[in-house]
């Protein structure tokens, strides 16, 4: 998220018509739009890296996943987001082309400019589905996932570096974590994490 859209206001149903007219993507929050900025090449790559991992995971099943054009409808907030990837199961979500309602699984790529509102903000407002079993931050700049896991009515964080495996419950997936950093462009991306650092 980036830039409020002149402060235009609307119902989300308006949002929706007047989005599919526009050149660039907003995000949708309480009746206001927010420009989407554009990502780096290496926010591209690990997103592209991760939607072909489900991707294949979740070959054959019923489920689908998403990447950064499809919105996620979140009710009772009353927002709606762009997710980097999601996945949903839902049949209910199968007739509809442009929103999803029920993901059981959202990812967000961290950025400078969006990590406090991914953490924040957009987190408070996923929790409200009841379909979401993980929200999944993935730190571009360093080898490093965290996984927000829902058990029962809580949300426990999981954190994932170097060397170590990606466990995703709520697809019964695991691989290792640097399968999502393969190929970047800039080696150096994939450097240790470092211990106690927030996201960037």
């Amino acid at each position: 998220m980036s830039q409020p859209a002149s402060r235009l206001t609307f119902t989300f149903d308006d949002y929706l018509e007047w989005e599919n007219r526009q050149p660039i993507r907003h995000e949708f929050v309480r009746g206001e739009v927010f420009a989407m900025t554009g990502a780096t090449d290496l926010h591209n790559e690990v997103s592209g890296n991760l939607y072909t991992l489900l991707r294949r995971h979740l070959r054959g099943t019923p489920c689908r996943v998403f990447m950064a054009d499809v919105k996620v409808r979140v009710e009772t907030a009353d927002c709606g987001f762009y997710p980097d990837l999601l996945v949903t199961c839902a049949e209910s979500d199968r007739a509809d082309r442009y929103v999803k309602r029920s993901p059981l699984l959202v990812v967000e790529v961290l950025s400078a400019s969006t990590a406090a509102f991914d953490v924040g903000d957009k987190f408070a407002a996923y929790r409200q589905l009841d379909s979401l079993r993980e929200y999944v931050l993935v730190d571009q700049e360093r080898v490093r996932v965290q996984i927000y896991r829902r058990l029962d009515n809580q949300w426990l964080v999981d954190s994932v570096g170097p060397g170590e495996r990606l466990r995703l419950e709520s697809i019964d997936l695991e691989c290792p974590v640097e399968a999502v950093y393969e190929d970047l462009s800039e080696p150096s991306a994939v450097g240790s994490a470092e211990p106690g650092r927030p996201p960037a």
